[in-house]
């Protein structure tokens, strides 16, 4: 008998997570479709495993950028690295709104639609770059850590790992000790990903258990076009990125960045997320704790793919459900107003509102037609956020291979941890 159950443990253990996580997802959309609200009993599972995931943010995030900064000992390369950095984010994110305005212009899903919206919606309007300049150094940076504000985190972060480079072996201590913090992080992660196909379960059951047919049938067509976009631009953009500039392949990407997706999909969160893309990229993909400590804060505060698909169709829809017809020069408005846009808005409660607001103001188009998807935003939340996630991993990929910092040897492997 103990040798029975100690068999079905070691089974349990060789499953790859992402594989344990999609059984834990399949059977939440199954108890959400046959109980319906009545699934929300299973919410608090889901909520503790994302406080759990958030509990990691701050001190991961902080202490792997100590030791990111450290580990590169040159001022230089940290600047080349961020420059990279945001080029890669600010080229995907203008393709990514172009992948979802052809989309929408292929497949017209507000075509024929006749939805209410009389709602009033407020405009929103982005900080100015300036205020967004000053607002990056904290004032506290204890307050910084307590608030979970990201971007000041990383500002504090660098200008410490920055400092304790120049001091030299004075600094060595200091270095030692985030090291050791880091790693028991790192620990701490695996320990809380282990109730990842629980969280996952509780978390689908609810979403599933509180949109009905009579939700999602009317604006069906918008989240499949919403979710193709998405889908495209992963396997095309991303995968061609990575081919072309990288020479790297694909496929191993994709494999390695599963366990990621599925929490970024179940929790709808790119912050969230961050801990299980910090190990996918260092162990599923080889990339250097230097290298993604750095680069994938960065992208889960700024990087918004994902949201720029979700404006690209999202604005074509509320064109065509109005009657609306677009000039091509409406189209590179939103081009590129969408893509500044998401550089003003990083870091911003409610970014996706505010970038929407604006893209639809700047060709003339109804806020009030924002209530209409209003119903089903977490739907198309989870696929956005899916995308910034997979984003953030193939860049951070990119610049690691550039930087010589790319274990091909874990790239190339098995993608399993």
């Amino acid at each position: 008998m103990a040798d029975s159950v100690t068999s079905r443990r070691n089974l349990w253990r060789r499953i790859p997570l992402w594989q344990k996580i999609l059984v834990g997802l399949a059977l939440g959309v199954l108890a959400g479709a046959l109980m319906g609200e009545d699934a929300s009993v299973f919410k608090p599972i889901g909520d503790i495993f994302i406080s759990a995931i958030k509990m990691l943010i701050v001190p991961l995030v902080f202490s792997t950028l100590v030791v990111g900064i450290t580990a590169m000992r040159d001022p230089q390369k940290m600047g080349r690295i961020g420059l990279r950095t945001i080029v890669l984010y600010l080229i995907t994110t203008a393709f990514a709104i172009s992948i979802g305005l052809l989309a929408s212009t292929i497949f017209q899903p507000g075509a024929g639609l006749d939805l209410n919206f009389d709602k009033p919606v407020q405009a929103e309007e982005a900080p100015s770059l300036v205020q967004i300049l000053v607002d990056l150094v904290p004032q506290n940076p204890i307050d910084a850590l307590a608030n979970g504000n990201i971007l000041q985190i990383i500002v504090f972060a660098i200008g410490l790992g920055i400092s304790l480079t120049l001091i030299g072996e004075k600094g060595e201590p200091v270095v030692r000790l985030f090291e050791s913090f880091a790693e028991a992080m790192y620990k701490l992660t695996e320990i809380v990903m282990a109730f990842a196909p629980f969280g996952v379960f509780g978390l689908i059951a609810y979403v599933s258990g509180s949109y009905g047919l009579d939700v999602l049938l009317p604006l069906a067509k918008v989240i499949g076009v919403a979710y193709l976009a998405s889908v495209l631009h992963v396997l095309l953009v991303y995968s061609g990125l990575l081919a072309l500039l990288g020479r790297l392949n694909p496929l191993r990407y994709l494999s390695g960045i599963l366990d990621a997706l599925v929490v970024a999909y179940s929790s709808a969160s790119s912050s969230g997320t961050l801990p299980v893309s910090l190990r996918c990229a260092q162990k599923n993909l080889g990339v250097s704790e230097g290298v993604s400590g750095f680069v994938l804060p960065v992208g889960a505060t700024i990087n918004m793919d994902g949201t720029a698909i979700y404006q690209g169709v999202v604005a074509l829809f509320i064109a065509q459900l109005v009657g609306v017809d677009l000039s091509l020069m409406d189209y590179g408005m939103i081009i590129v107003t969408g893509t500044l846009a998401s550089i003003g808005t990083a870091g911003v409660p409610g970014a996706g509102l505010i970038m929407l607001s604006i893209v639809l103001a700047q060709v003339g188009l109804p806020l009030e037609a924002i209530a209409v998807i209003a119903g089903i935003d977490r739907i198309l939340d989870m696929a956005r956020t899916s995308v910034n996630v997979a984003g953030d991993l193939m860049v951070t990929t990119l610049v690691g291979k550039s930087e010589k910092e790319l274990n091909m040897n874990i790239y190339n492997g098995p993608n399993r941890v």
